[in-house]
């Protein structure tokens, strides 16, 4: 069994019906609440390219930080967004769980039955 990471918001209840998910099926994640402890912009990077997905995407786009930081604006490159998710946590999707290679934003939590049972 690879091992598991889930950075989960303990006070998001998708997040807790994914710990759930993953626990009922026999893992024992690695737990990172990411805004206490932030993905690094590097640990951004790897986890976009095991989702397979850009900055914006990754991006919870109704919060008001990303209005108040203009990150709708275009001419903001990757590396300005990476940072801004490094800085303010709470616009980064959740919850990811990563198992081995694969990364799924399990929102709905059912999303990650797929990479369970591959």
């Amino acid at each position: 069994m690879s091992s598991v990471t889930i950075y989960h918001n303990p006070r998001c209840n998708s997040s807790r019906q994914t710990l759930a998910l993953l626990e009922a099926h026999g893992f024992t994640p690695k737990v990172i609440e990411y805004l206490k402890t932030p993905p690094t912009v590097a640990e951004l990077k790897k986890i976009l390219t095991q989702l397979h997905c850009t900055p914006r995407e990754l991006m919870r786009t109704k919060e008001a930080i990303y209005s108040t930081l203009q990150l709708d604006n275009p001419k903001l490159n990757e590396d300005t967004l990476l940072q801004a998710m490094h800085d303010h946590p709470i616009l980064i999707q959740r919850p990811i769980v990563i198992m081995g290679r694969n990364a799924c934003i399990a929102r709905p939590p059912e999303t990650l039955l797929e990479m369970i049972n591959t």
